[in-house]
């Protein structure tokens, strides 16, 4: 009996610990973030994993990252999953998506100050909140391409036998940046000048790693990237092989940004967007995500950026016009590539 009554007062203790622990308030118990971004983000060589150690330190929380393909693929996998989203943060969408993105419905105002946020030509959101941005531009190689293109119009008209690898729109934002680019410069004459382009062209890659390491493996002489891509090679390798043609008629800026869910806990995601433009984030990003920070940093960037092709003319479309026509663009670039 005694026994028995020993067993009764231990398992009465035992539920109550149990119970007061399950009471214990949300704020009590580690909170997660989770963040949808990007795999070039995330990956060890990345900005991911000294971002996620640095807010973590000042966050009393856990950081959960869920990588995708790229911006396009964020934003697919938002519509897909509509309320039922587990993201309280979506980083990795840019300029060129903004309409798309607010329209899902799912990301709600940040309410933070973002005049710490110096981007060429000024951006300002109550959604979204930049961290950095760059121009795109093609890639080339010193040691193989003989005519370097001055414009989008010499690409498009050049020397067939030098190749060129680019991303898909459907599912990569540089992809959907060139598409953006040919009808800048090109408008309604765009199917045309991909017709031609078309001979150039090696492949079409889902996303930007792929079309990259195809292109630094030597399979191929340009790239689709960015005017910052080149200060990598300068910088990680000391190498100045790999260079950007600038381009007479421009070059379209990507501004990317990141937003919070309205499932998110509004505080920590809040918390997290703060820390994104502070120079504790921004540090991180010129020499792991290889793009221009959007807010200041703590100290100047290496010399190898001064040394970068600076664009003489911005090219950039609403993103209202952009959601309006991609679907109609993309076909048309699938009928001229003969994809369709």
């Amino acid at each position: 009996m005694k026994e028995a009554l020993m067993r009764k007062t231990f398992l009465s203790a035992f539920a109550a610990a149990i119970a007061a622990f399950t009471a214990l308030p949300a704020a009590a118990q580690e909170r997660v973030l989770t963040i949808y971004t990007y795999e070039s983000f995330t990956a060890e060589w990345g900005p991911g994993p000294k971002v996620k150690a640095a807010f973590e330190e000042t966050c009393a929380c856990k950081v959960e990252f869920v990588s995708l393909g790229d911006g396009v693929a964020l934003l697919t996998r938002l519509r897909m999953e509509g309320e039922q989203t587990k993201a309280d943060i979506v980083l990795g969408l840019d300029n060129n998506l903004l309409k798309e993105a607010r329209d899902t419905g799912l990301l709600v105002e940040h309410g933070i100050d973002t005049g710490a946020v110096t981007i060429p030509g000024g951006f300002s959101d109550p959604v979204f909140v930049p961290y950095d941005y760059g121009h795109f531009a093609i890639i080339y190689d010193t040691e193989s391409v003989k005519t370097v293109p001055g414009s989008l119009r010499e690409l498009v008209e050049g020397n067939a036998d030098e190749k060129l690898v680019i991303q898909d729109p459907r599912t990569s934002t540089p992809g959907l940046g060139m598409l953006i680019w040919m009808k800048s410069v090109y408008g309604d004459r765009a199917p045309e000048a991909w017709a031609k382009l078309k001979n150039r062209i090696l492949t079409v890659t889902p996303g930007w790693s792929e079309s990259y390491g195809l292109f630094t493996k030597g399979e191929v002489q340009m790239v689709l990237s960015y005017t910052t891509s080149p200060a990598y090679h300068m910088i990680a390798e000391q190498e100045n092989r790999y260079q950007a043609a600038e381009f007479s008629d421009g070059h379209p800026i990507q501004i990317e940004v990141a937003a919070m869910t309205k499932s998110a806990e509004p505080e920590l995601a809040r918390d997290f967007l703060k820390f994104m433009i502070s120079p504790a984030f921004q540090d991180i990003i010129p020499e792991t995500n290889w793009m221009m920070p959007a807010a200041p940093t703590s100290q100047k960037l290496n010399p190898a950026f001064d040394r970068l092709v600076n664009p003489k003319k911005t090219l950039s479309l609403s993103a209202d016009e952009i959601a309006a026509n991609r679907k109609d663009w993309i076909d048309e670039w699938l009928a001229a590539m003969s994809m369709k």
